[in-house]
Parts: structure tokens; sequence; C-alpha cells
């Protein structure tokens, strides 16, 4: 037994991944645990779910894998800074005490965190620990991304804000190895360039990017020309160049200069104030830059590498317009997304590429891929449940499994909204049944009550559509999988309002109060939806569920949200689910077989006095 485990750390969104002979046994992320979104910590608690899940202690792995190099980033940091020099020095200022105190010293760093799990374990006090190996960042995306695909052979692009050195990078897999063959370097990045417009756009960087994507399509495409002519040089081959002189990312405390905000207009947009038609019209200008350039980059790979199948990884590749439109217009037949496709994608990454590098371990392939649905974190049987809703002290009712999903499928029917939670928690940054909120597509007002009553987020926000797979080409222009919400897609004609005609005159968010579709709440304003395949060989509790829904109402979709609310992670424990659901709207929440109505809840007076927003420490089923 070759036992791996893969860590992501100390820049966004911490991880850890443990793999046994190549199978990807358990893997989450750090904030799931902590309850800080975004958690950039040592994923302690990560590493201590997975070594339980799979039943091992650190000194019976063979490695501890970290998904980049420290010192390639330092030196990266150093010849940038002297590059831009003098400019940018209180920027190397505040940046260097960490660097010096921690970041350098990281090999250091890891044992002292490790030996303290495993002295915390019980085990022998002076515990043995494992041999650490570094990859390097984007070998880390590529690893991540080819492995664990359905493919033999396949061209992999990489594509996010920055590695050590890398922005953008062109792999080649082939059996149980990668290699590289070209890369981009800082500071020339598709990911900062669009991370610039959702600076400028008010919303946070490294977060707020699929706010930017999901404000896009009330906008109009009028700053098009202005960013192609100004801020980027774009060759055929989808290669390209920024003008720094509009940027302050390289060695600056902002996104964006003083020539940035004199192109556009003003300074950026206050955070959480007013979204006037300038900000949707800038997200709709970057974003139509971005499917551009990662069109033109995707089928001068095809071209390149002559492989018709491609994989894709980096935070780029949560960009699931720009999937769908590869999906529908590149050069190749198949295309596979890591679901966890940004940082935290990593530590998988990590551990896989240590495991065929180091051991030669071998690659078995399927029909399907290795991700196992991204249903890869801790799971809660019913009598832990039990305890927690009478700790709580809770009403609920528990039902048989039989009469489940009949039940579930009426209290959509009625309207309700319903906290699902199910089996093991989902790896990666989307609900996919397991930790969401549902709820009936057919509601016109569905989308602005979910936003604000519960999701307590903009009302522009969309919501996604899960579907039964073998229905998916009956309700969007889409074949095919995509169990991870990878794509955006379509709504088929025949799912669209007959005679509906959009008002030329209906401008910006003013757009959402127009029904265009039979599924008004899953329908965006330019007719597509991220889409959910629904498999049931990956998740039959969630299928059954749907097809339920569908036998009762003719419908084969379910809206699916992550069950949280703005500003929190997708919920982890029984605590954490109820938690949220006594601070929101919800009607209903389902933990495993059982039922929690919101109107029997004896424990309103704890809500008010606000008691129910303190989040247990995570307990090991």
């Amino acid at each position: 037994m070759t036992a791996i485990l893969g860590i992501s750390a100390y820049y966004h969104d911490s991880a850890a991944v443990l793999t046994v002979d190549g199978k990807i046994i358990a893997a989450a992320q750090e904030e799931r645990f902590t309850r800080k979104k975004h958690d950039a910590s040592f994923p302690k608690h990560a590493i201590q779910y997975c070594l339980s899940e799979a039943g091992v202690d650190l000194g019976q792995l063979a490695h501890v894998v970290f998904y980049d190099k420290p010192l390639l980033k330092f030196e990266r940091l150093l010849e940038t800074y002297l590059a831009y020099a003098p400019k940018g020095f209180r920027s190397f200022v505040m940046a260097m005490p960490i660097w010096l105190k921690e970041k350098l010293l990281l090999k250091s760093v890891l044992r002292k965190e490790l030996r303290a799990i495993a002295e915390n374990s019980g085990n022998d006090k002076s515990p043995e620990i494992p041999a650490l190996l570094f990859t390097e960042h984007h070998q880390s995306h590529a690893a991540s991304a080819f492995f664990p695909s359905p493919f033999e052979r396949a061209a992999v692009l990489c594509l996010d804000g920055v590695g050590e050195w890398a922005t953008t990078s062109v792999w080649q897999g082939n059996g149980n190895a990668i290699a590289p063959l070209w890369e981009l370097h800082f500071p020339h990045s598709l990911g900062l360039l669009y991370s610039a417009f959702t600076y400028y756009c008010g919303f946070k960087v490294n977060s707020g990017e699929y706010k930017l994507m999901g404000l896009a399509p009330y906008g109009e495409p009028r700053y098009v020309d202005d960013i192609y002519h100004h801020l980027i040089d774009v060759r055929d081959d989808g290669t390209f160049k920024l003008n720094m002189s509009y940027f302050n990312f390289a060695v600056g405390l902002t996104m964006t200069s003083n020539k940035f905000h004199h192109l556009f207009g003003g300074k950026p947009r206050a955070p959480e104030s007013e979204l006037t038609q300038k900000e949707m019209d800038l997200a709709r200008s970057i974003q139509q830059v971005t499917e551009e350039i990662v069109l033109k980059l995707a089928n001068n790979v095809h071209d390149e590498t002559g492989d018709t199948n491609l994989c894709l990884a980096g935070g780029v590749a949560l960009n699931c317009v720009a999937i769908g439109r590869l999906v529908r217009e590149s050069k190749f037949d198949n295309i596979w997304v890591q679901p966890a496709a940004g940082d935290a994608g990593g530590a998988l990454g990590a551990a896989l590429q240590a495991w065929h590098q180091y051991h030669d371990g071998q690659r078995i392939l399927s029909k399907g891929d290795h991700m196992q649905g991204g249903y890869l974190g801790p799971s809660y049987q019913t009598q832990h449940v039990r305890e927690c809703l009478d700790q709580l002290g809770a009403h609920y009712v528990e039902v048989p499994e039989s009469d489940l999903d009949l039940k579930v499928a009426k209290l959509l029917d009625q309207g309700y909204v319903i906290g699902w939670f199910q089996g093991r928690m989902e790896y990666g940054p989307r609900a996919l049944g397991n930790r969401s909120i549902i709820a009936d597509p057919r509601k016109v007002e569905m989308q602005s009550v979910m936003n604000l009553k519960i999701k307590y987020r903009e009302s522009f926000r969309p919501f996604a559509p899960s579907v039964l797979a073998e229905r998916v080409d009956e309700v969007f222009e889409h074949s095919g999988a995509s169990p991870y919400m990878s794509v955006v897609a379509p709504l088929k004609n025949s799912q669209q309002l007959d005679g509906f005609v959009e008002d030329a005159d209906v401008k910006g968010l003013a757009k959402l109060s127009q029904p265009r579709s039979k599924l008004p709440a899953i329908t965006h304003v330019d007719n597509t939806a991220r889409l959910q395949t629904v498999h049931a060989q990956t998740n039959p509790r969630f299928h059954r569920l749907i097809s339920a829904f569908e036998h009762l109402t003719g419908c084969p979709v379910v809206i699916n949200t992550s069950f949280n609310v703005r500003g929190e992670p997708i919920v982890n424990t029984p605590n954490d689910a109820y938690r949220c659901f006594m601070n929101t709207q919800m009607d209903f929440l389902v933990l495993n077989n059982i039922i929690i109505n919101k109107a029997d809840q004896r424990d309103l007076d704890k809500l008010n006095a606000g008691e129910l927003r303190e989040f247990q420490p995570f307990e090991l089923d």
C-alpha cells in the first residue's frame, strides 16, 4: 500500500487529499471545517479527516506533497520587484517579513505542523514525519486535470493567476505521465486580467470572479475594443501580453493603475455600492475577451498536439461560460475539467503526481472519470445526526427511506425551499447534490426569493439546474455528461416561452423581471444555465429524488445551489446545516432520512438572540 497526502496551503483555499495506490480516498478544503471562507491556513482539520477516512496515520504515509515550490515563487517576487524598482517598495516591505519568517522555511513549518497532528493523535511523542516533496504549481494543476480524467491520452491546458512563474501552461498527458510543452510567464496572465476587472467592478479578488461572470449577460460588450487596443495584445495562436502600464498587481497593493481608471472613466466601484450599467458592460466585455482567448488557445493546442481530448485546470477553468464555448466550438472531441480546478485541486494533483512520477504508478482507465462524482468529504450516519439534533433541541421526523423521495418531491412541488444534506461532502467549490439547497425551477419568483431571503446575496446571481443525466438533451442544447457544473449551455427552444421577445428597452437588472422559459428560476437572461447532470451511478439518492420529482410533475430538473449563505463556506456537519437552516428562510431541512420543518422548531428565541450563529467545532463521525 502506497498512501500519499497532498497539501495546498498559505495562499487561498487550503486543502488536503489522500490517495492510496493512486485511488482518491478522501479530499476536503480546510474552510469547511474552520468555517472561514477561502481559508488559507495549514489544512490541519482536512488532513485529520483524510487520515481518519483512510484509516492510516502519518507514519504510514509514503510522502507528503506540497502543491508548489516556494523558492521559485520567491525568486519571481524578487525579480519582479527589481524589474520595477523603485516602484513597489511599500509592497515589498509588507511582503518580506512573512516570506523571511515563514514561507522560505516552509519545509520546517510543514514538519512542525505535521508533527503536531501526529502528537495530538495519541501516537509516539516523537513521530516519524514522511518524506516531503514539492511539485510545481502548474504541474499540480496539470496532474489534477489529466490523471483523474477518463482519457488515456490528452492535451492539458492550465490557466490561472500565477503559480511560481507560469500563468498559462500546456502539457501532454499519456498513460501515467504528463510532459510540459510550453508556458507563459507572469505578469502576463489571463487570470489576473479577469481579476483586475473583478477588482475594478467592486468584487473581491480570488472569490468574486464568478460574480463578474454572472453579471456579464446583463451588459453589452462595448469595452471589448478598448481591452484589445490598450490592455492586451493577443496573437492568432491565443498567446498574449499585457500592457502593464494599466495594472498595479505586479508590485503594488491594488490590481489596477490610474491609467486603467482613466481609460474606463473613473475609480473602481466601491464594494457593496449600487451596480450600474457600466459594471455590467465591463463584465460582459472582459467575459467575451476571455472566452475568445481561451478558444484560440485551445484550438492552437489541438493543432500543435493532434490530440482529440482536452483536460483543463486552474482558476480560469472554473469559468463555465468559457468552457461551454469550448465544448460547442473548439476542435476537440472531448473536454474534461477538474471540478476542484483552483488551488484546492492542487493538493490532489500533487498527490497524484508523486504516485505516478516517484512510484511509476499505473492508471486504470474506466468509462467515467476517477473523481467519484466529487463526493470525497465527510459523511455522517443517521445516529450521529439524531444526537446533534437532540443536543440542539430540534424537532424532527424520521421517515422510512422508501418514502423520503416522494415526500420531498411533494414539498418541492408545493414551492418550498429545502436544505438537502446527504452522504459525503463535495470536494471543490460547487455543491453537487449532497450539501445543496434545492427548489422547484418552474416557479417564477424562486430566483429572487432564494437570492435575497436564503442566500443573502445579489439578486442577479443565477442558480444552477440539476437534471437527470438521461434527460439532459431534452432540456438543454447539450449532450453527454456535465456532473460537476463545468459547462454553461443554452436551453432548447422547446423550453423557451412561446412568443417571448426580448424588450430592447429593458436594460440591466430589469431583465430579471422578464420570464423567458418554462424553467425561469434557472434560466439566465441569455437563455443559458450552468447545468449539472445527475447520474444514478455516482449519486443514486439525488437521482432518485429528481426522478420522483419528474414522476410527480413531469419536470426532470431541480434548482441546486450550495448549502451556505453569503460569506460562509458550504456546510459540512449536521450542526452547520441546522444553524444555516435556522438563520435563513428555508422551509425544510432534510438530513439523511430526517425531515425538519422550520415551522415546528422551538429555537426561534435562540435564533433571535444570535446563539445559533456560533458553529460547533468539527467532530468526526
